[in-house]
């Protein structure tokens, strides 16, 4: 299980994603500078137990005007070849020193355990707490769609409120779209009675001066589909 310091990065992830969220296709630009606020997500475990995996969401804004955005990422001691373009930032570790963090779309590690998660295979992690369970995340997958493989990433694209990631599970098997929903709804808002699978989790709304308040909403975090 990964295992979560109680220590200090800098520049922390919020300064790095304040910098970063405008360069997305699927960023809702405001009148203001970003200023990203926590507001919930989870983490997966790297079966090799090189890489963290975050689902992180963050809201932008105030009160009903605020998004709430899902923003996976992957840290990594050392860079990942042939990922520039994905390069969030670096950041100092009070503890493991310089870590890499990747827009995890585009990290064959996060992509694969969020395969495992679906198919039932990895089991998600409270965001802030050393190995501890979050029950409050939800995976479903149609059996047409498991295979006893790990998944071949063959690319991500960024598009309008969501990023695709297409994957090969297995020897054979027809590829997927596994869409990250970027730009977050509550579930009354943003079902798709047509994927063939979904990831679900909760997240906190901003109140005023984008302060996470009030009850957790949920929505799917992720929907699969074929191309």
């Amino acid at each position: 299980m990964a295992l979560i310091h109680r220590t200090t990065m800098r520049p922390t992830k919020l300064e790095l994603l304040a910098d970063w969220l405008p360069t997305r296709a699927w960023y809702a630009a405001g009148p203001h500078a970003p200023r990203p606020v926590k507001a919930g997500g989870f983490r997966l475990d790297d079966p090799e137990g090189e890489v963290g995996v975050e689902f992180m969401v963050v809201t932008d804004g105030e009160g009903p005007d605020a998004v709430a955005y899902l923003v996976p990422m992957t840290y990594r001691g050392k860079p990942l070849d042939g990922a520039e373009q994905a390069l969030i930032g670096t950041s100092e570790h009070g503890v493991l020193g310089t870590r890499w963090i990747y827009d995890g779309a585009h990290d064959p590690v996060l992509v694969g355990t969020l395969y495992a998660l679906l198919a039932g295979r990895a089991v998600p992690q409270q965001q802030s707490v050393s190995d501890a369970v979050d029950p409050t995340v939800a995976a479903v997958l149609d059996a047409s769609a498991v295979t006893p493989g790990d998944p071949e990433p063959l690319g991500a694209v960024d598009a309008a409120g969501h990023t695709d990631i297409r994957v090969r599970a297995g020897d054979g098997a027809e590829p997927l779209t596994l869409r990250l929903r970027r730009v977050l709804r509550p579930a009354a808002e943003g079902g798709d009675d047509t994927a063939l699978g979904t990831v679900t989790a909760e997240w906190t709304p901003a109140g005023p001066e984008n302060s996470p308040e009030g009850t957790p909403v949920r929505g799917a975090f992720v929907t699969v589909h074929r191309p």
